[in-house]
């Protein structure tokens, strides 16, 4: 892959941090934003909110999102590929691509719950620690996401499914679509850790209940896997729906047929994907970047984005 930042712009990115964070701040208030469905309809949004759960891992690589210059190196390389509508981060990704101003023209789409760490004994327990919708509002974002991982089994999942309710609330209040990622979880009996129900009847059950939180479902969207039985999935939900990607590392070229024929489905809109494109199995970001972006948006034909910028400061 060729890297899109130099040692300068890292070099650039801390000295903003710790001589003008301001900076961060003024350049949210006047970035150029666009509409959310702009051109086609669809949207392809680069997910990069893992890290601040404890999810390091991409593929067989347990660390491979704690290099922070690499991660943020790959994403602004996505960032600048065509067809690529933007970003999904929680504050301090946002925050990394801001300073270096490569948020123009993007969707931004602010992650809300990180308090439900990876492995974590209270890991059902997802408190709402990162974004809020005032904070969103504030800073010019254009999007809010939630992750809802309903345990029947553990007492941690009620706080999470009304502190989403109530964000569910703000957004609408405010006017901010939000997307609901929504499993039904259980911890695997045999190493305690919490694993995602992927058959079709759960992902159908729990569209049932994210569909529900909150006093109005006018501005939400659904988060969803792509699991067997797609067809019938989508019959569930009548909310515009982004489709994740999942922690990679499998056969990329059956991910993307799965996605394909997934985007074909009716209320689909587009997807929602980090690990599998930013850290692909061979190692090239602009190949897997591009052919998702066919995916989403068909022959794209523009080029990317020039690697040169101002930054924030």
């Amino acid at each position: 892959m060729n890297l899109r930042l130099s040692d300068a712009d890292l070099a650039r990115l801390r000295a903003v941090r710790a001589e003008h964070p301001e900076a961060i701040g003024e350049y949210l208030a006047t970035r150029e934003r666009r509409e959310l469905l702009a051109g086609d309809g669809r949207l392809f949004i680069v997910a990069a909110d893992h890290p601040a759960r404890g999810a390091l891992a991409a593929g067989g690589d347990a660390t491979a999102m704690g290099n922070r210059g690499e991660l943020i190196d790959r994403l602004a390389h996505a960032l600048s590929r065509p067809g690529v509508d933007g970003v999904l981060g929680t504050p301090d990704v946002i925050d990394d691509l801001a300073a270096l101003g490569l948020l123009d023209g993007k969707i931004v789409v602010g992650s809300m719950n990180r308090g439900g760490l990876r492995g974590a004994s209270f890991e059902m327990d997802d408190r709402y620690t990162a974004y809020d919708v005032p904070a969103m509002v504030a800073q010019r974002l254009d999007f809010a996401k939630t992750l809802i991982r309903v345990d029947l089994d553990d007492p941690g999942t009620a706080p999470t499914l009304e502190a989403t309710a109530r964000a569910v609330d703000a957004a609408a209040d405010a006017r901010l679509p939000i997307m609901l990622e929504p499993f039904l979880s259980g911890r695997d009996a045999g190493t305690g850790r919490v694993v995602n129900d992927l058959s079709p009847e759960a992902v159908i059950l729990s569209i049932a209940i994210a569909a529900g939180l909150g006093r109005s479902s006018a501005y939400t969207w659904m988060k969803l896997p792509v699991v067997d039985e797609m067809e019938r999935v989508m019959e569930a939900t009548t909310m515009p729906t982004l489709l994740l990607g999942g922690e990679g590392g499998g056969d990329p070229d059956a991910a993307f047929a799965a996605w394909e024929r997934a985007l074909a489905l009716p209320g689909v809109r587009g997807l929602t994907v980090g690990r599998t494109l930013l850290y692909p199995q061979d190692g090239d970001v602009t190949a897997a970047v591009d052919t998702a972006a066919r995916l989403v948006h068909g022959d794209l034909t523009t080029t990317a984005t020039t690697t040169a910028t101002e930054g924030a400061a």
